[in-house]
């Protein structure tokens, strides 16, 4: 069923919801952080749109149901720390397209802009990742604490095993950050209660092959040698 068909849409509306929920949250493309009355104070302020709170959350469901943008629950492990774990589900765009259509952008635009470049990655990254995790019966789950420690994917099991994971486009700095945050993680998880994460793994934009940091048992895997 289309949008179109599924309700009775406001193009105009459509189209200011989908540049807010590109834009809107904390990290563009990453779609749960702001919640729904913060995305309705945000396009309240545009005085030609009269909109409420149901009708907004009316087009993200419809959005939902027609494969637009889809929900990533938070993981909840047991920690060590007394951090609160932040249980808002992140939203993702289904396919990187889609935002790139609602942006207006193409290859040239993205070259010259390598920090959105990178946030339409994750994206794509999450995409396959969920795609992998459904063939072997998994899920795919975010983290974020009350300190601000972020995991971009969490690779869940149905046995309770898991692998931490963080998504970056490519580079020793950019690599190094992500080993980092993936070893701080690790390090607040009360293995007594939980099993220890069976890989941590810094997913990239390129390269040609996958290695293992010595010095920390990371990961470092381009996205193109993935497979379930």
């Amino acid at each position: 069923m289309s949008l179109t068909a599924s309700l009775k849409i406001n193009l105009k509306w459509l189209e200011l919801l989908l540049w807010k929920v590109r834009n809107g949250a904390e990290r563009p493309l990453r779609l749960g952080i702001m919640p729904t009355a913060s995305f309705l104070a945000d396009l309240l302020s545009n005085e030609e749109l009269k909109l409420n709170e149901d009708t907004i959350s009316l087009y993200l469901n419809a959005l939902r149901k027609n494969f637009v943008i889809e929900d990533m629950s938070a993981w909840n492990p047991n920690l060590r720390s007394k951090a609160a774990i932040r249980t808002t589900d992140t939203r993702y765009f289904v396919d990187p397209s889609v935002a790139t259509a609602a942006l207006g952008i193409g290859p040239a635009d993205l070259m010259k802009d390598i920090k959105t470049l990178g946030l339409f990655f994750e994206t794509m990254a999450v995409r396959d990742l969920r795609v992998y995790m459904d063939a072997l019966d998994g899920k795919v789950y975010h983290y974020r604490d009350s300190n601000g420690l972020e995991c971009d994917s969490v690779l869940h099991l149905r046995n309770g095993h898991y692998g931490l994971v963080e998504i970056k486009l490519g580079g020793e700095s950019l690599i190094g950050e992500g080993a980092a945050t993936l070893n701080k993680l690790e390090s607040k998880i009360d293995t007594e209660k939980m099993y220890p994460p069976s890989f941590k793994m810094v997913l990239t934009g390129v390269g040609n092959y996958a290695y293992r940091r010595s010095e920390d048992g990371v990961w470092v895997v381009p996205i193109g040698i993935l497979k379930p």
